[in-house]
């Protein structure tokens, strides 16, 4: 007898009552400023997952170890922004009810902000760990309050000063990197100081944000807004398992992946490297842990 047959990321089918973390895909382009089709991300790095071993050689871990549950796909409202959101902080809010850490597969970088949003309910002192080429730290663009372009300034709307971390950029408006100076931590190309500011996150709730688009487009061409002279494979993982050694990371994000303007696949296989890295690391110290025990 043929059973149904429920596709998942590559290793992530624990069931939801014993997972840790819930993976899931918010396939949202809306608001994209330039090119768009970062909808389509979650649903082919779940196809092409299978092309990747769950072993990580870099720690030494497997995903086989995990406690991750893939909820899929979020079904989402077109043509109505605040809708939309509001759909995908509802989900977010539930996951934190049932004690899951949200690990969230955009879609555009709006899509972060609602997971924001029901975190910061849960977390007075949230903090934001923010990996990206761009600012995103218009008030508005071309009119529009709600924009990837917009999406860490209405974060700071409900954080305020001192509590967005930003590193990798090198691309915005000149008033925005001014604005940056008197609201975030904002390190311009790569992520010198990040140390520093780890150390200074010990002991609070992160959120850990990444645009994709933080990689230089000669190795990742696959997105909406490639931005030259950007981080390599290779510093952006060792940041990355940096920011993931934080005692207190209550929710992460992958966005910005358009796969189909990298037609050889390539940078689908980078996403979903960096993404079976980052839910290793996140889970490392649980896996470890039971190793002692």
């Amino acid at each position: 007898m043929l059973k149904d047959n429920v596709e998942t990321f590559l290793g992530c089918d624990t069931s939801y009552e014993e997972s840790r973390i819930v993976l899931f895909g918010a396939p949202f382009d809306s608001t994209t400023s330039f090119r768009p089709g970062t909808r389509f991300a979650s649903r082919t790095m779940r196809a092409e997952s299978y092309g990747l071993e769950t072993y990580s050689p870099y720690l030494d871990l497997d995903m086989e170890e995990t406690r991750v549950f893939d909820g899929g796909d979020l079904e989402l409202c077109f043509g109505d922004t605040a809708r939309a959101l509001g759909q995908i902080e509802d989900f977010a809010r539930n996951l934190l009810a049932d004690g899951k850490k949200p690990f969230m597969i955009g879609g555009e970088h709006l899509v972060t902000l609602p997971v924001v949003r029901a975190l910061a309910e849960r977390y007075e002192d949230l903090h934001i760990v923010h990996f990206d080429a761009h600012t995103d730290l218009r008030d508005d663009y071309l009119g529009a309050k709600l924009s990837h372009a917009t999406v860490m300034r209405r974060a700071w709307d409900i954080l305020g000063d001192g509590r967005i971390h930003q590193f990798g950029i090198r691309s915005g408006e000149r008033a925005e990197f001014l604005w940056a100076k008197e609201h975030t931590h904002l390190q311009r190309f790569d992520f010198t100081g990040l140390e520093w500011s780890l150390s200074e996150l010990m002991g609070k709730p992160v959120y850990l944000t990444l645009d994709l688009d933080v990689l230089d487009p000669s190795g990742f061409p696959g997105t909406g807004t490639p931005e030259p002279g950007g981080v390599s494979f290779l510093d952006l993982l060792r940041a990355l398992r940096k920011t993931l050694r934080l005692d207190r990371i209550v929710g992460c994000d992958m966005v910005e992946l358009s796969p189909h303007y990298d037609a050889s696949g390539a940078s689908t296989a980078v996403a979903l490297k960096l993404l079976r890295e980052m839910l290793l690391a996140w889970e490392e110290p649980a896996i470890r842990g039971a190793e002692m025990v």
